[in-house]
């Protein structure tokens, strides 16, 4: 599992104009199961993903694709984990 913190390069209103493609870059990694959760930093200064890939390579090739990364919209810094425990509802994080 990977914590992946973004933050912002540059002002909000640039960012807006990436927005709609960067959702479709989460859509995409959602629908085969790699992202798992996502949202906003408060304040607006970037976001957070969590994120299953088979290893750090992996979620990196992926995160290359999103337009924040490829425009130099944010920077990424990614934790790696193992989870141990969760709330119940949530055991498909262990996997």
């Amino acid at each position: 599992m990977f914590i992946v913190s973004l933050s912002y390069l540059v002002p909000v209103d640039q960012v807006d104009t990436h927005l709609a493609a960067h959702m479709e870059f989460l859509d995409k990694f959602y629908a085969n199961g790699t992202f798992v959760l996502s949202g906003r930093k408060i304040p607006r200064t970037g976001g957070v993903l969590l994120a299953r890939a088979k290893d750090r390579d992996s979620l990196d090739a992926i995160l290359q694709q999103d337009p924040f990364f490829r425009y130099g919209i944010a920077r990424f810094d990614v934790i790696e984990m193992q989870v141990s425990r969760t709330a119940p509802g949530l055991e498909l994080l262990k996997e």
